[in-house]
């Protein structure tokens, strides 16, 4: 039935983009291609976080550039919290005839579900989520990248650059994106370093300057001497050079924002998704109802480390780590490897990976699953 239902659905779909197409001079539809799409993003922030959400409009450009789409065919819904606005915003760009709405953020996923079956010749693509992996709509897709891989890697930076072995991360919920990523962070420093430790604190906000400030500054009281970060702004960076130590970041390069404390940082390349949704929807084709890509497929990455500061040697370090990872041959989460974490379903729960095995993070769905506390991790109230 389910097989059945999403036939349906892309029957519907195929037969809906061809009745809203654009007009041609003798009024006529016209086919779908590069000049007449429409494009929606809703977004958490707007790029001026100069971090993920800039990071995402990076990726609408790149493709925007590659697929030859004006910036008048891109319509942005900026700033838009995870409520009831974020459902106004997708009807909007719906209404506005979009042909593909992209949402970047995790509570943006149950507006999505609400409003796609309602409008079927569209394709509604959902970052950081899960539930349209397993849905029955056609229209309906998830999308994420191996960001495990390049945290581990960009961990190798800090564990060779710490001088006290005392690791901080800011993050900012305690959600499995979240502790996958700071997870393979302290992992990559541990591969090189199996001395460090590593605290956390938890600003429950993806995305305040003031907090990720305030989060990094108590981490330096602690003792941290590098400090890494899965929250949207350069607070982290700016407060770790004011503090003379070192920093790891997301999203973005920060180097112009704390040249002499950011090291290097941790990025996914979302113009790989989003150039891939788009020419598979020019194309006819059906977008992938799942879909995740990592160090090997360019989707995440790695920004240029900075040499003034780093350690001598990191680069050579990261470069055969990154060889390993994308022959197979490395896996982030290798045993052994034990942890004790909360399951989405609020039960507590403990995981134990063999010497010859491995967390399979990324392999069979995006959404990140790793959501274990190890020993060396300290989650600081």
């Amino acid at each position: 039935m389910k097989k059945v239902i999403a036939l349906l659905l892309a029957l519907t779909m195929v037969f809906a983009l061809a009745a809203c197409g654009e007009k041609n001079a003798e009024g006529e539809t016209a086919a779908l291609d590069a000049s007449n799409i429409k494009i929606g993003v809703v977004m958490i922030g707007d790029e001026g976080d100069m971090g993920y959400n800039y990071n995402h409009v990076l990726g609408i450009k790149e493709m925007q550039k590659t697929l030859g789409i004006k910036d008048e065919q891109i319509i942005y819904k900026a700033n838009t919290p995870e409520n009831s606005a974020c459902e106004t915003a997708i009807r909007e760009l719906a209404e506005a005839g979009c042909n593909i709405i992209f949402a970047n953020s995790f509570g943006f996923e149950d507006y999505m579900a609400l409003v796609a079956p309602e409008y079927p010749e569209i394709q509604f693509c959902h970052a950081t989520g899960f539930k349209s992996a397993a849905d029955e709509l056609a229209n309906t897709h998830n999308y994420f990248a191996a960001i495990h891989e390049a945290r581990y890697l960009a961990g190798i930076a800090a564990g060779m650059k710490t001088e006290n072995n005392h690791l901080g991360y800011v993050a900012a919920k305690p959600f499995a994106e979240v502790i996958s990523g700071f997870t393979a962070f302290y992992l990559g420093a541990k591969s090189v370093n199996p001395d460090v430790t590593m605290d956390v604190i938890y600003t429950n906000e993806w995305s305040n300057a003031t907090k990720e400030a305030q989060a990094a500054q108590a981490l330096i009281d602690k003792g941290c001497d590098v400090i890494s970060q899965h929250s949207d702004t350069t607070a982290p960076a700016t407060t770790a050079q004011t503090a003379g130590i070192w920093q790891v970041g997301y999203n973005a390069d920060m180097i112009s924002a704390a040249p002499e404390a950011s090291l290097i940082s941790a990025r996914i390349n979302w113009g790989v998704y989003y150039t891939y949704a788009v020419k598979t929807l020019l194309d006819g084709g059906e977008i992938a109802q799942d879909w995740c890509k990592g160090f090997a497929d360019g989707a995440v990455s790695l920004t240029p480390l900075n040499t003034d500061i780093a350690a001598e040697g990191t680069q050579e370090a990261i470069d055969a780590a990154a060889a390993e990872i994308t022959a197979g041959t490395r896996h982030v989460f290798a045993g052994p490897l034990n942890g004790v974490g909360t399951d989405f379903d609020g039960s507590e729960k403990t995981i134990e990976v063999a010497e010859d095995d491995y967390f399979a993070e990324g392999e069979e769905a995006s959404a990140p699953a790793w959501y274990y506390i190890i020993d060396g991790i300290t989650v600081l109230k």
